[in-house]
C-alpha cells in the first residue's frame, strides 16, 4: 500500500515532464536493469501509485491537447473559408482589371481610327487641308457651293475632333478605373497572402499539438506498461510466499458485504483513493485489515506514515501488542515478502492448522484487477510470517 506523503510537490510541471521522459528513456534503453535492480527507498505500491499519477497526468494533458487541436482545426477551416472568399474576390478583381485593359486598348484603337478618318477626309476634301479660300472659291460653282464646302469642312472637323476628345476622356476614365482596380487587386492579394501565412502558422501549430498529444499518449502507454510490470512483481512476491508455505485455496469473492468494510471506502476510486481514519489508502490490504481490528476492538492504532504491511510487526511490538508465528482467529496475518508486504484478517483456524482469511487488494480476486475484497480457505499457516494479536 502507499501512505500519504508530507513532502510538498515543488517541482514544476515542465520539470516533472522532462524528468518523466528521462526515466522513460532509461527504462526503454535498459529495461532489464530497470526491472531487475534492487528496489531501494520506495515500495512497489508507492511506485505503482506514482506511475498511476503519471498516467493520469499524461492522459489529462493528452485530452487538453486534443481539445486544443480540435479548436485549431476549426480555426484552420475558418481561415480556409476566408482565404477562398478572398481568392474569389481576387479573381473578380482580376477579371475587371483584364476587361479594363481590353477596353483601354479598344479605345486607343478608336482614337487612332478617328484620327486617321479625320486626316483622310480633310485630305480628300482639301488636299491635306492646305487649300486656300481663293482656290476653294475658284473650284466652287457659286457662292452657295463655296459656303456649303466651308461649312462641311468645319462641321466634319468639329465632329471628328469632338469624337476624339470623347474617346480621350473615356480613355482617361478607364485608365483611372484601371488604377483603382489594380489597387483593389493588390490589397486583396495581400489579404489572401496574409491569410495563407496565418493558415500555415495555424496548420503548423495544429501539427505540433497533434504531435504533443501523441507523445503524451505514448508516455501514458509506456508508463502503463511499467505499472503493470511492477504490479506483476508485487503479486508474484505474495504468491511465492504462499507457494513456499505449501499453497492453499484460491482466492474467491466470498462475503458479498465485503467483510463489513465501510461503503464509503469500499466504493471509493481505487486510482483516486480516500485516506481512512488510520492514515491508509482505501481498498488497500492495510486499510481493510485496520478496519477489521477496529471492528473487533473499537480501536486501531494510527500508523499513518509507517503503515506498510511489512512494518506492522515492528509497530505492534513497539506498541506492546503481541506478535507470534502461530495463527489465531481474529488476528492479523503478515507476509513480509516484497518491499511493502501484505496483511490479511484471519477469520478462523481449521482443525488441521490451516487458516481461512479475508483480504483486500489481491490481484484478480473478487473482481478484475486490483482493489477488491476476497477470501481464501485452507491456507498453510506458514504462508504468513507473523500473526499480530490485537
Amino acid at each position: 500500500m502507499k501512505l500519504r506523503t508530507t513532502t510538498p510537490a515543488s517541482t514544476s510541471f515542465k520539470s516533472r515532464v522532462f524528468i518523466s521522459l528521462a526515466v522513460l528513456l532509461m527504462a526503454i534503453s535498459v529495461p532489464v536493469q530497470f526491472f531487475n535492480e534492487p528496489v531501494r527507498a520506495n515500495n512497489f505500491e508507492e511506485r505503482i501509485r506514482a506511475l498511476e499519477q503519471d498516467i493520469a497526468r499524461y492522459e489529462s494533458e493528452a485530452a487538453v491537447l486534443a481539445g486544443q487541436a480540435d479548436s485549431l482545426q476549426r480555426e484552420v477551416s475558418r481561415l480556409n473559408g476566408e482565404k477562398a472568399t478572398i481568392q474569389a474576390q481576387v479573381d473578380i478583381s482580376q477579371a475587371k482589371y483584364d476587361q479594363l485593359v481590353a477596353d483601354i486598348a479598344a479605345n486607343e484603337l478608336k482614337i487612332q481610327e478617328n484620327r486617321d478618318a479625320l486626316g483622310t477626309i480633310i485630305a480628300d476634301l482639301y488636299v491635306d487641308d492646305n487649300i486656300s479660300p481663293i482656290e476653294m472659291i475658284a473650284s466652287s460653282q457659286n457662292i452657295g457651293d463655296f459656303l456649303n464646302k466651308q461649312e462641311y469642312r468645319t462641321v466634319t472637323r468639329e465632329e471628328l475632333s469632338s469624337t476624339i476628345e470623347e474617346i480621350k476622356a473615356l480613355k482617361k476614365q478607364l485608365e483611372q478605373q484601371k488604377i483603382d482596380v489594380a489597387n483593389v487587386l493588390a490589397d486583396q492579394t495581400e489579404q489572401r497572402n496574409v491569410l495563407a501565412a496565418k493558415e500555415a502558422e495555424q496548420q503548423k501549430l495544429l501539427s505540433d499539438t497533434r504531435g504533443d498529444e501523441l507523445a503524451y499518449k505514448n508516455l501514458s502507454q509506456q508508463t502503463q506498461a511499467q505499472k503493470q510490470e511492477l504490479q506483476r512483481q508485487q503479486q508474484a512476491a505474495i504468491e511465492a510466499a504462499i507457494r513456499a508455505a505449501g499453497g492453499g485455496g484460491s482466492a474467491v469473492a466470498g462475503d458479498p458485504n465485503k467483510g463489513g468494510y465501510p461503503a464509503n471506502l469500499a466504493n471509493s476510486n481505487y486510482y483516486a483513493p480516500l485516506v481512512d481514519p488510520w492514515g491508509m489508502y482505501s481498498r488497500q490490504c492495510v486499510s481493510y485489515t485496520a478496519w477489521k481490528v477496529y471492528q473487533k476492538n473499537g480501536y486501531m492504532p494510527y500508523w499513518g506514515g509507517v503503515g506498510n504491511a511489512n512494518q506492522w510487526p515492528g509497530n505492534a511490538r513497539r506498541a506492546g501488542i503481541p506478535v507470534s508465528t502461530t495463527p489465531r482467529a481474529q488476528s492479523v496475518g503478515v507476509i513480509m515478502a516484497g518491499q511493502y508486504g501484505h496483511v490479511v484478517w484471519v477469520e478462523s483456524v481449521n482443525a488441521n492448522g490451516t487458516v481461512n482469511i479475508s483480504q483486500y487488494n489481491y490481484f484478480n480476486a473478487g473482481g478484475s484487477g486490483w482493489g477488491h475484497y476476497s477470501e481464501m480457505y485452507n491456507v498453510s499457516p506458514s504462508a504468513y510470517d507473523y500473526y499480530i494479536y490485537f
